[in-house]
């Protein structure tokens, strides 16, 4: 059986100067893929260039570095748009942000999470992965080919160890995962998220 080619793909990742983010884009950069580094700082701004300069290494792959703040639906709009404008369309969406925010733990008490921070989880760790699968399909539709991978945690499955809106938000993903599935899988679209644990840096 033939392993379908990557080469040529572009692929958006977020969250991509983390360990999984940069396990994945080097991982997709031997495979021949252009890779969109999202990066959320500053702070990550060296991360970034030190790995667009790895990537960039391979044959025929382009990199850039994009910075933004993911917590607005406004600020992912801009990131997509400066990614199709610099690079292009996206045909693989990696939605590998999110945040915990705060942790209370498996004993901790329902009140010490505010309604505010529920929403504030929720938008950055669903909503906006959300967002940017409806940013993306259009060009998948069009191309009858893509991919939409997010980063979801084992907390959706056991309730995890850092509190209900963290657990709550990345169960969301699976339940948003499987109506992609469904709806789009005719048009070429593969959908799926990775319920990971700790991930630990060697």
């Amino acid at each position: 059986m033939s392993i379908p080619t990557l080469q040529g793909r572009l692929v958006l990742i977020t969250g991509c100067t983390g360990g999984i983010g940069q396990a994945t884009a080097k991982a997709l950069a031997q495979q021949g893929c252009s890779i969109a580094v999202h990066h959320s700082s500053d702070a990550s701004k060296s991360k970034a260039q030190d790995l667009i300069a790895e990537l960039t290494q391979h044959e025929g792959v382009r990199a850039a570095a994009f910075q933004a703040d993911l917590s607005t639906y406004e600020n992912t709009k801009s990131l997509y748009d400066e990614v199709v404008k610099r690079l292009g369309h996206p045909d693989i969406l990696f939605g590998n942000h999110g945040a915990t925010k705060k942790t209370i733990g498996p004993t901790g008490d329902i009140g010490d999470i505010s309604p505010e921070l529920f929403e504030e989880t929720w938008k950055l760790n669903t909503g906006t992965n959300f967002y940017l699968a409806q940013l993306c399909i259009p060009h998948m539709e069009t191309q009858k080919w893509g991919r939409i991978i997010f980063t979801s945690s084992v907390a959706a499955l056991t309730g995890g160890v850092i509190g209900p809106h963290y657990a709550s938000s990345k169960s969301a993903m699976h339940g948003l995962v499987h109506w992609l599935s469904l709806r789009y899988c005719k048009d070429g679209i593969v959908s799926g998220d990775i319920a990971n644990s700790q991930i630990y840096l060697y």
